[in-house]
C-alpha cells in the first residue's frame, strides 16, 4: 500500500505525478527484492513544513528536499535484501498483513527548485528523491563514503532502468 498525502499548496500535483511516484516506488521495491506486501506513507510538503519536520525530528533547522523515517532496523552496511529476504516478521511490524517500511516527507517546492538548479526535469528530480528515500527505508545510507558510493550507484541504476535519465 502506498499512501500519498498532499499537505502543501505551492506546487501543483497532477495525476501524472502521483502515478509516477507510485510506479517508481513499486519499481524500486521490486528491484530491491521486496516481495512481501508492504506499506509506505508519502507526504508532500513545502519548504517551511519540511524545515519544521527536520528541526523537530533531527534537530536541524534548515530546509531539505526529502526526509525518510524507516520502521525497520538495519545493521551497519546491510540493507533489506541482505537481512529480510525470507524473514518471518513479527505482528508488530505489520498492518493488516502489510510490512510497514516507513514514511517519507518530500518538499515539492524544493524539488522544483533543484530541478531548475540541476537543469533536468521536475519529474526526474521528484523520482530521484523518491528512489533516494525508498532506499533509505530499505537500509541504504550515505554517511560513510563507501555507503554513499553504493547508494548513489543504486539510485542511478534504478532510475536508468525505469527510463528516467539526466
Amino acid at each position: 500500500m502506498i499512501y500519498l498525502d498532499n499537505r502543501q499548496d505551492k506546487v501543483e500535483i497532477t495525476k501524472e505525478l502521483e502515478k509516477s511516484v507510485e510506479e517508481i516506488i513499486l519499481y524500486t521495491l521490486k528491484e530491491e527484492e521486496v516481495t512481501i506486501p508492504c506499506e509506505i506513507s508519502v507526504i508532500f510538503v513545502d519548504n517551511e513544513e519540511i524545515r519544521e519536520i527536520n528541526k523537530d525530528m533531527r534537530n536541524i533547522d534548515k530546509v531539505t528536499d526529502v526526509l525518510s523515517f524507516p520502521m525497520l532496523e538495519y545493521e551497519n552496511h546491510k540493507v533489506f535484501k541482505d537481512l529480510y529476504i525470507g524473514y518471518k516478521f513479527e505482528i508488530t511490524d505489520l498492518n493488516e498483513g502489510n510490512l510497514i517500511l516507513g514514511d517519507m516527507a518530500l518538499s515539492l517546492e524544493r524539488a522544483l527548485e533543484q530541478s531548475e538548479e540541476y537543469g533536468h526535469s521536475y519529474l526526474r528530480e521528484v523520482c530521484y528523491l523518491v528512489v533516494h528515500s525508498i532506499l533509505h527505508l530499505l537500509g541504504y545510507d550515505h554517511m560513510e563514503e563507501q555507503d554513499k558510493i553504493v547508494m548513489r550507484k543504486r539510485e542511478e541504476e534504478i532510475l536508468n532502468r525505469f527510463n528516467i535519465n539526466r
